[in-house]
C-alpha cells in the first residue's frame, strides 16, 4: 500500500528572466577556462546536474531545501567548462524530471520563444527556453522518455537523445537509470557538433548511414491533416538529401504495447529510486507527479519481467531493421506544442500519443536527433532520425545535410 502524499504547492525561489528559463538563486562563481573550442560561449545547466557551490533542487522545493551545495560539478558539465564555456545559470526543470510538458507548479511557466502562446515541453524546459531565447549558446538537459526531443520539437531546436550511457551522468539526479541519457541544445549546428565531438568522441558505429527507413502507419500518429502535411513535407526534404524506403512494421509488439512498456518500466525504476524519499514525509508536489510515481509502485514482478522481455525483443528487432547503414525517420511528436490554456486532460492525451513515437529510442537506447524542419499552426514541428547505437555524430552530420536541404542552415 502506497502511503498518502500531501501536496502543498508553493513557489520556490522563482525565475530571473522574462522567459522564466533561469532559476533566481544567488550567483556563485563557477570556474571555466578562457581558451578552448567553446571559449566565449554561454552555458546553461538543467537543475538536475550538480554545479559546484549550487544546491541541486530537481524542480522540487523539498529537494532544494534538503540539498547542500554541491562540492563537485557534474562530469560532463565540467568538461564543457574546461573547454571554455562560461556558466550563466541553472535552468528550470519539471519536478524530478518526470514530465514532458514543462509546466512545474512551483515556478512560472517557461516561455516558448518560437511560439509564445504554446508550452516549451519538458522536463528540460528551462534549457530549451534559454537557447531558443538566445540567453545561452549551449544548454544542458537530459532525456529519459523524451525530455530533449520534445522541447527541441516544440521550440524549433536541434536536440539529440544520445546513445544510452555514452556520456556519463555522474553528478546528475537519475530518474530511471536504464533510460536516462545526457543531452543538450545549442543555437547553431556548428556549436551543436562541437559539443558532440567534445563529449562523445568518435562514433563507435563505423558504417555510414545511407539508408533511411520509414515504418508504415507511423503517420497515423500525427495529430491531424496539417501535421500530416508537415510530416510529408519533411519526408520530401529527407528524400532530397538521401534515398528513402518504407517498410511494414517489423516489430512483434504494437506501438501501443511499446509505449505502455516504456511507461511501466520507467515508472517502476523511478519508484524504486525515489519511493523512499517520496514517502518519508509529506512532500510538496504538483499535479500528476505523484501519480506517475505511484503507477510504478503498482507494477508487479510478473508484469515487470514480461515488459523487460518485450524491451529486449524490440531492441533486437530494431537493430536488425537498421542494420549497419539504416536510420529510422519519424515525427518527433504528434504535432506542434499544445497551447498554454490546454486542459490537463488534453495535455495527458498529447503525452500518451507522443510516447508512441518517443518510445523507440527510449526502449532501445539508440540515439535519436530531432530537427526543426517543419511548421504547424505557425509553430515548430520536428522530424527525427534514429540510428544504430554509437552513431550519434553521424546523426548530427546527417542532420546538418537535411537542415541545409531545408534551407535552415
Amino acid at each position: 500500500m502506497v502511503p498518502a502524499i500531501v501536496s502543498r504547492v508553493r513557489r520556490m525561489a522563482g525565475t530571473r528572466d522574462i522567459f522564466n528559463a533561469f532559476l533566481d538563486v544567488p550567483p556563485v562563481p563557477v570556474y571555466s577556462t578562457q581558451t578552448g573550442i567553446l571559449a566565449g560561449l554561454r552555458l546553461a545547466v538543467k537543475d538536475i546536474f550538480d554545479v559546484a557551490g549550487y544546491r541541486t533542487g530537481c524542480g522540487n522545493p523539498d529537494r532544494f531545501a534538503e540539498a547542500t551545495p554541491a562540492e563537485k560539478t557534474a562530469e560532463a558539465v565540467e568538461r564543457l567548462l574546461m573547454s571554455g564555456a562560461k556558466f550563466v545559470g541553472k535552468t528550470q526543470t519539471d519536478e524530478l524530471a518526470f514530465s514532458l510538458m514543462g509546466m512545474n507548479a512551483h515556478f512560472p511557466q517557461p516561455v516558448n520563444p518560437a511560439a509564445p502562446d504554446r508550452i516549451t515541453g519538458g522536463s528540460s524546459s528551462g534549457s530549451a527556453a534559454a537557447v531558443a531565447a538566445r540567453l545561452a549558446n549551449i544548454a544542458i538537459g537530459s532525456d529519459t522518455a523524451g525530455s530533449i526531443r520534445v522541447p527541441a520539437s516544440f521550440c524549433g531546436l536541434i536536440g539529440l537523445r544520445t546513445t544510452h550511457s555514452r556520456i556519463p551522468l555522474t553528478g546528475a539526479m537519475r530518474l530511471a537509470p536504464s533510460f536516462d541519457t545526457f543531452g543538450w541544445f545549442a543555437d547553431d549546428i556548428e556549436t551543436y557538433e562541437a559539443v558532440g565531438r567534445l563529449l562523445l568522441g568518435p562514433d563507435t558505429h563505423r558504417s555510414a548511414l545511407v539508408r533511411p527507413v520509414t515504418i508504415t502507419r507511423i503517420d497515423a500518429l500525427v495529430a491531424g491533416k496539417p501535421e500530416s502535411r508537415a510530416y510529408e513535407d519533411a519526408i520530401e526534404i529527407v528524400e532530397k538529401a538521401t534515398d528513402l524506403t518504407e517498410l511494414e512494421s517489423p516489430f512483434a509488439s504494437t506501438i501501443d504495447e511499446l509505449a505502455l512498456c516504456l511507461r511501466r518500466l520507467q515508472a517502476c525504476e523511478a519508484w524504486r529510486l525515489h519511493g523512499d524519499w517520496l514517502t518519508a514525509k509529506p512532500r510538496r508536489l504538483g499535479p500528476g507527479i505523484m501519480e506517475r510515481f505511484q503507477f510504478g509502485a503498482g507494477i508487479d514482478e510478473k508484469t515487470l519481467n514480461a515488459e523487460s522481455v518485450r524491451r529486449i525483443a524490440f531492441r533486437t528487432e530494431l537493430a536488425e531493421t537498421l542494420g549497419k547503414d539504416g536510420f529510422l525517420v519519424l515525427p518527433t511528436v504528434p504535432g506542434s506544442a499544445p497551447l498554454k490554456q490546454a486542459s490537463l486532460g488534453e495535455l495527458q492525451a498529447f503525452r500518451d500519443q507522443a510516447l508512441m513515437l518517443l518510445c523507440f529510442a527510449s526502449l532501445s537506447g539508440f540515439p535519436q536527433i530531432s530537427l526543426p524542419v517543419g511548421e504547424v499552426h505557425g509553430a515548430p514541428f520536428g522530424i527525427s532520425l534514429l540510428g544504430p547505437p554509437g552513431s550519434d555524430i553521424a546523426l548530427i552530420r546527417l542532420g546538418r545535410r537535411i537542415l541545409q536541404t531545408a534551407g535552415k542552415v
